[in-house]
């Protein structure tokens, strides 16, 4: 796919790189990667945000700070209806059309690409995983169905990713708390009393910052197995 002219792509993230921003053309619009590059990395972590924000969810920031000095270049992606200032996700047909078309850029590094995301961008990743020949998939929050519908259940696209997975849960998730998921072929790790968006209430027994670094505790742990 040519690059547009008026957004330029920025070379692969090198060794050594810290922070830096590229837009990547995709038949759903440009997308976005933000890059917080290891010095020595062995591997790839793309993560995108779900359908109510964007890269500055708690959990996405977290990891993108501490992986990095563990080997894990982290790849914050943005979504090209992110990019575009809108206020509304579109059809997952057409979330999975821009994360196939900035597969390549992330895979430019010549690392394994462990796929993953934030609710709706844990989909993503699940159900891209086996074509895009992803490593691994994070889902973070991932939405098991809607709030209060659990007969609209969306296990198939996690069961189906054919890929090692880790699911990081909270307890108290609408969309689907930990004791709902089915058994199958991946990990489940529960930040206990954590929303959608792994906020916890003052009167649990751990506090906010307990809850991220559980998150990037999990996620690194599990990371450092497939290596």
């Amino acid at each position: 796919m040519p690059v547009s002219a008026s957004l330029p792509r920025c070379p692969p993230v090198q060794d050594g790189d810290v922070t830096k921003s590229e837009i990547v053309p995709t038949d759903a619009g440009d997308a976005r990667i933000t890059w917080s590059a290891a010095r020595k990395p062995w591997t790839v972590l793309a993560v995108s945000h779900g359908a109510g924000g964007g890269i500055e969810a708690r959990d996405l920031q977290a990891l993108a700070a501490a992986l990095p000095a563990e080997g894990v270049t982290v790849a914050l992606v943005e979504q090209p209806w992110r990019v575009a200032g809108k206020k509304v996700a579109p059809a997952p047909k057409t979330l999975d059309t821009g994360w196939r078309g900035l597969w390549p850029a992330l895979a430019a590094p010549g690392l394994p690409v462990i796929a993953g995301g934030r609710s709706a961008g844990a989909r993503v990743a699940c159900r891209t995983a086996g074509e895009l020949g992803a490593s691994a998939v994070l889902a973070l929050s991932f939405p098991l169905h809607p709030p209060g519908r659990p007969e609209k259940s969306r296990a198939d696209e996690l069961l189906g990713a054919g890929v090692p997975t880790l699911v990081v849960q909270g307890g108290n998730d609408p969309f689907g708390r930990p004791a709902e998921f089915p058994d199958g072929p991946y990990t489940l790790a529960e930040v206990p009393f954590g929303d959608h968006g792994f906020a916890v209430p003052k009167r649990a027994t751990l506090t906010q910052e307990e809850a991220v670094d559980m998150i990037v505790r999990e996620v690194s742990g599990w990371i450092a197995s497939l290596r």
